[in-house]
């Protein structure tokens, strides 16, 4: 028999406020992106106003922490305002208090209440949270030519060292695919030998598309044509005299080299087919000057000091004189319910940006703690790290942790890294009380098959594993087979037949 009935059921759920959820979002925006989105909340909201530090260009001193091996973590905060509050380490109340919105629950229901702004849209990500995480829409957008380099980087087996200088390179990569930059400087930057970054660009020209990573015109059609077989002493000749094509100076291009005058126009017909803008076919967005969220600098009773780049803050306060003013003269139960609104909605703001500072200082700081050694001692010394050592260390979620570091800059004394620069992946031990970094552990695959032929045993991928578990490394057969097949190496059963084959 079908009918209607009421039942009273008890469960448990996690009800996730537009507020909330622009708290969380608020972690992953770029400062630049933080701006335009808090110059739109003043705009909308007539109680908000920027702070201005008074007495014109007076220097405004952002929260610091002090960063040595054995001491806490202890924030100053000089000049910022009133900041008494404490990081708080749970994600389900992200920033303590409840939201403006569930204040008034009460009163005004589940509907859209007058005054606020659609939170869950600002910053480039919009849309709301799809998943249980939190976690943002997926982005359907193609990759940036920045973005397609950074994922061919990670599979090409570099160790934990070359993949940092790697990713150094391909941030002074132009928009054209062009590396602009002086490879001395990164080479003093990082802390290593420049034989050692001219080796790493070796292998970055190997990446698509062909010709990118190229420090000029020349090179970037050279590198597209030994990929093509085709280039050879007269073609370098004519790389080298572009200046004699641009004049049409054929003559003198056949002289310099050394073809007459048909070869040369199939030279030129070769030259016109090559692509002199590899990165050009990428989207994107323009490049914008990265500007540093944290501050890093030595400091003199040892250890890091690292601070917030206090011209990246909004400092944002509520005008309270302006809201007893519209508080008073508000008569109907709609007013009142939109100054309250909008009152709410201020001071959520103002203290959702102060907790953002803050725990964007205190992710930096322990990054900062992790990496010590890198910073001291050079781009060698950068040792694995994931997201979960920081989350743990910190008592925040690893969730948390991913979005404060996503378009986040630090300005250390080896130049300006993403923060998510500093995050590479581990390996565990046999004995659990140490990790290996993976880009180490595929170059040492790499190695083990390249002196195969020289000690005539070809290396299963069961025999590379046991060989690994004997140095000390805990890692599976598929996880072999997967940095063998991402370093562009055959089966060993096709190994074996190359080397019978001569």
């Amino acid at each position: 028999m079908v009918g209607q009935r009421l039942e009273i059921r008890q469960g448990q759920g996690l009800v996730i406020t537009p507020q909330l959820q622009q708290a969380i979002k608020l972690l992953q925006l770029s400062n630049q992106e933080l701006d335009e989105f808090v110059q739109s909340e003043i705009e909308r909201n007539p109680l908000l106003q920027r702070d201005e530090p008074s007495g014109g260009d007076a220097e405004v001193t952002a929260p610091q922490v002090a960063v040595t091996d054995n001491a806490e973590l202890s924030f100053s905060d000089d000049g910022v305002g009133e900041r008494s509050r404490s990081v708080d380490a749970a994600e389900s109340d992200v920033y303590g208090d409840a939201a403006p919105g569930e204040r008034g629950a009460d009163r005004m229901g589940d509907e859209a209440q007058p005054g606020l702004s659609d939170w869950s849209g600002a910053g480039k990500g919009g849309g709301s949270f799809s998943d249980g995480e939190g976690g943002e829409r997926p982005d359907h957008r193609a990759p940036t030519l920045w973005e397609h380099l950074q994922a061919q980087a990670s599979s090409a087996g570099f160790s934990a060292g070359d993949h940092a200088v790697a990713l150094t390179l391909i941030d002074m990569v132009d928009e054209g695919g062009y590396l602009r930059g002086d490879l001395n400087e990164v080479a003093d930057r990082l802390g290593c030998g420049i034989d050692r970054v001219e080796a790493v660009l070796s292998v970055c020209h190997g990446f698509e598309p062909t010709g990118i990573m190229a420090r000029s015109v020349p090179e970037c059609l050279k590198l597209q044509l030994v990929e093509r077989n085709r280039f050879d002493p007269a073609m370098d000749a004519l790389l080298n005299h572009l200046d004699l094509l641009a004049r049409r100076d054929l003559h003198g291009l056949r002289q310099v080299c050394g073809v007459d005058a048909e070869d040369l126009t199939d030279m030129i017909a070769e030259l016109k087919a090559l692509t002199p803008r590899p990165g050009a076919g990428f989207g994107g967005e323009p490049a914008q000057t990265v500007i540093p969220d944290v501050h890093v600098r030595p400091d003199p009773a040892g250890g890091w000091k690292v601070e917030l780049n206090a011209d990246t803050l909004p400092r944002l306060l509520v005008d309270k004189r302006y809201h007893a003013t519209v508080a008073a003269g508000a008569r109907s139960e709609t007013e009142k319910a939109y100054v309250a609104d909008i009152a709410a909605q201020a001071n959520w703001l103002v203290k959702s940006l102060d907790q953002r500072a803050r725990t964007i200082l205190k992710v930096g700081s322990e990054i900062v703690r992790q990496q010590d050694a890198f910073l001291a001692f050079g781009v060698e010394f950068l040792r694995p790290l994931n997201l979960k050592t920081v989350a743990d260390a910190i008592g925040m979620h690893e969730s948390t942790v991913s979005r404060v570091t996503s378009n986040k800059y630090v300005s250390t004394p080896r130049g300006v890294f993403e923060l998510k620069f500093f995050f590479t992946a581990a390996i565990q031990s046999m004995d659990g009380a140490s990790t290996h970094s993976a880009e180490a552990v595929r170059h040492r695959i790499k190695s083990m098959i390249d002196h195969e032929v020289r000690d005539g045993d070809i290396l299963s991928d069961d025999r590379i594993v046991e060989l690994l578990n004997e140095a000390g490394i805990d890692i599976a057969r598929r996880t072999v087979a997967k940095y063998r097949e991402a370093l562009r190496i055959p089966s060993s059963v096709q190994r074996r037949r190359m080397l019978r084959a001569g």
